[in-house]
């Protein structure tokens, strides 16, 4: 017979702890009582618990502390801190400290139960044993600082506070975000990314939040939002910097609120979401500037999370370029090229602008341009006047700098001359190029070329 969870109470309100007893004991889950903290740190010595509710303000401390005494004494505990309602100052104060989650006075009951079931997956799981499962994604690197963010992540994915990723374009915030949604307990519900700046002003809200029948003009039917999509999952909002006002006005309210209510609709949806953020963007010079909301951004980045250049780790460059050429050559279904000691050496010099998503499309190109199955350090044709220095690394990109687009135009022509010559036999043409018949379909599809 499989052992109830045990879960501990502190709160000097016996209402509250009734409460909470007779809900969690309604789910399958064992409770034990304190009235204040040193009490608790008593039952948590005599006992192996599996989750810990608490409240911020106790006759002998606060809750605060014990967050801190659990993650230093429990680190596998999970602890979520009951505060007033709106007291948003308190809750993230207590999520910086370590703490699970919160949940607000008057207490929900569908908050509770949602908080309560997803900390408990997280116990049944824990985050040490998921890196390397087969077919999982995962940073790659052995450098200090990438063994440091793959340690940072797994701790992350115990927690259910809002994470700000930052990093220049390229480095891999998508990947870390989903890094950390993989390795959570909500790692079997939805994953959903969304790119603040692809968004027309207009739709953003219906985008978000969702819409009713006959709303507006085009509203031909009810449309869920993406916050519903993200229902009991992580919603990723990759370049969150692009945000106008209005916006982050609604989403901030959003994400307190626990809430969205669709246009067009006279009652709110309550929403079970993980917010994780990124973008290239210094959102501080942002506030600054009064661009972005001061109170939005302590909202969601409650932990932030730095990824570094590809330029202050070349130590990695040789695992990843092998990584990007196997997978390449497995989509192209053609043999993995060698690299040369010179377009390594090349690589490892450069100061990629562009970070990760550089070198893959680097290599992408040189794999069409090299012969022989080989590519040495001319096949990449690496930008003059980037080269990086330890001392002196990349600057963060503004902007994802673009591939070279003379080369671009060259390549593009080259195949448009192929193609005339032999009639758009594209057999035939890929014959008179030296490439292979899906290497060239490929580069077609990836140039745009009609």
């Amino acid at each position: 017979m499989t052992e109830q969870p045990l879960a501990l109470i502190v709160d000097d309100e016996p209402d509250i702890r009734e409460l909470l007893e007779i809900t969690l004991s309604r789910m399958g889950v064992d409770c034990l009582s304190a009235e204040n903290l040193g009490q608790a740190k008593t039952l948590l010595t005599q006992n192996t618990f599996d989750l810990c509710l608490t409240d911020m303000r106790l006759p002998d401390g606060n809750g605060i502390d014990l967050i801190r005494h659990i993650q230093q004494q429990y680190p596998d505990l999970p602890v979520a801190m009951i505060t007033a309602h709106g007291n948003m100052e308190s809750a993230i104060e207590a999520l910086k400290a370590g703490a699970y989650d919160f949940v607000n006075k008057p207490l929900d009951i569908n908050d509770l139960r949602s908080l309560v079931t997803t900390a408990l997956k997280l116990e049944r799981r824990p985050a040490s044993k998921s890196p390397a499962e087969p077919g999982q994604t995962t940073l790659l690197g052995d450098s200090a600082v990438m063994q440091q963010i793959r340690q940072t992540i797994a701790k992350l994915a115990r927690s259910q506070a809002p994470v700000y990723i930052s990093g220049g374009s390229g480095v891999g915030k998508e990947l870390a975000a989903r890094l950390i949604h993989e390795q959570g307990p909500r790692r079997d519900q939805p994953f959903v990314p969304v790119n603040c700046g692809a968004i027309p002003a207009e739709l953003m809200e219906s985008e978000f939040f969702g819409h009713k029948k006959g709303s507006f003009t085009g509203a031909n039917g009810d449309k869920a939002g993406l916050f519903q999509a993200a229902q009991g999952g992580t919603l990723f909002l990759d370049e969150v910097a692009d945000l106008p006002l209005h916006m982050q006005v609604k989403l901030l309210r959003a994400i307190q609120e626990k809430a969205v209510r669709p246009i067009g609709s006279q009652q709110e949806i309550h929403t079970d979401v993980r917010i994780l953020s990124a973008s290239h963007k210094d959102l501080g010079q942002l506030i600054h500037t009064g661009e972005f909301r001061q109170d939005l951004y302590y909202r969601i980045n409650v932990i932030e999370l730095h990824l570094p250049d590809l330029a202050e780790r070349p130590g990695d460059i040789p695992l990843l370029a092998d990584h990007f050429l196997q997978r390449i050559a497995a989509d192209w279904q053609v043999d993995v090229p060698r690299l040369s000691d010179d377009a390594l050496q090349a690589l490892q010099s450069y100061s990629f602008p562009g970070n990760v998503r550089e070198l893959e499309n680097l290599l992408e190109r040189a794999m069409t341009l090299c012969e022989d199955n080989r590519i040495d350090a001319a096949s990449l044709n690496l930008p003059a006047n980037h080269t990086a220095t330890t001392s002196n690394p990349a600057p963060h990109a503004a902007e994802e700098r673009p591939l070279d687009n003379s080369l671009q135009e060259q390549e593009k022509e080259a195949i448009r001359q192929a193609l005339e010559q032999t009639r758009y036999n594209k057999t035939a043409a890929a014959r008179l190029l030296g490439l292979s018949f899906r290497q060239l379909r490929y580069r077609i599809k990836k140039l745009g070329i009609e």
